[in-house]
């Protein structure tokens, strides 16, 4: 996700819907690969009318995907807010409306989005009536910070630092983490729309709710500072959760995780 210039996080309906829609590196991930791998010339040469055609109707087609997505996530955001079970026919007939038949694959990509962004998965408790409550991934219970009683989720960034220690081997120097982060448009000292100021999460917040360790490597000259997992992490999650999290969501190892502390 980018940084978005903002220094409070939005509470409107409207403010809420635009600032989704503003997370670009996250629909770049779920959403924007689909849109920039149509966009990309299919050959060298000039295609006929039928194929550039139906190349535009393509481009057209994941551009509304995102659109809808964007709009779904908008809602079961505001529903995560209030704390209310999500009834499948309410997603139909309040977000998708004309566009009902493409609700599989708007819903699998706003639930991946909640999952990487914010930390949030969807559960299924009535099969029949397919109603969905909210639960924090990997079972986590650190409370959101509530700007203008509007709740922001913001677990998607402890467990992305979790993880980075579990693939690091235990720990992890603060310097890989922003490098880590930064590809995910999050940057120390800098206010981000979904997560506010990101170092003092680290190495304030979260250290004083237990979720992580920060210290000193040792006997590093000039001090050099890393991250470990805290006695609450332990206490509400394993890294073996971390690992079947990450087989999950990834497949493989992420390329940009970096190496543990030397």
């Amino acid at each position: 996700m980018p940084v978005v210039p903002t220094n409070e996080l939005c509470t409107s309906e409207e403010d809420l819907q635009g600032q989704i829609q503003a997370q670009g590196p996250v629909e770049a991930q779920l959403l924007g690969a689909e849109a920039e791998d149509a966009s990309t010339p299919v050959a060298s040469f000039p295609p006929d009318s039928s194929s550039s055609a139906a190349v535009d109707a393509e481009v057209l087609f994941k551009q509304a995907v995102k659109v809808m997505t964007a709009e779904l996530l908008e809602f079961l955001l505001l529903k995560y807010g209030t704390k209310e079970p999500i009834f499948q026919a309410e997603m139909l007939n309040r977000v998708l409306r004309d566009n009902q038949a493409h609700f599989p694959l708007v819903f699998r990509k706003a639930t991946q989005c909640l999952q990487l962004a914010f930390g949030v998965d969807m559960k299924e408790v009535d099969d029949r009536e397919h109603i969905y409550v909210m639960v924090p991934t990997l079972g986590l219970t650190l409370n959101e910070m509530q700007r203008g009683g509007q709740s922001i989720p913001k677990a998607g960034l402890l467990v992305t630092v979790l993880s980075l220690i579990v693939v690091a081997g235990d720990r992890v120097c603060e310097e890989k983490v922003w490098g880590a982060l930064s590809k995910m448009g999050v940057f120390a000292g800098i206010e981000h729309c979904i997560y506010g100021e990101p170092k003092e999460l680290l190495t304030q917040v979260w250290v004083q709710a237990g979720y992580l360790e920060y210290r000193q490597v040792p006997y590093s000259r000039p001090a050099r500072y890393e991250f470990l997992w805290g006695p609450r992490a332990y206490a509400e999650t394993s890294k073996q959760q971390v690992k079947d999290y990450l087989h999950r969501v990834n497949g493989r190892r992420p390329r940009f995780f970096p190496p543990r502390c030397a």
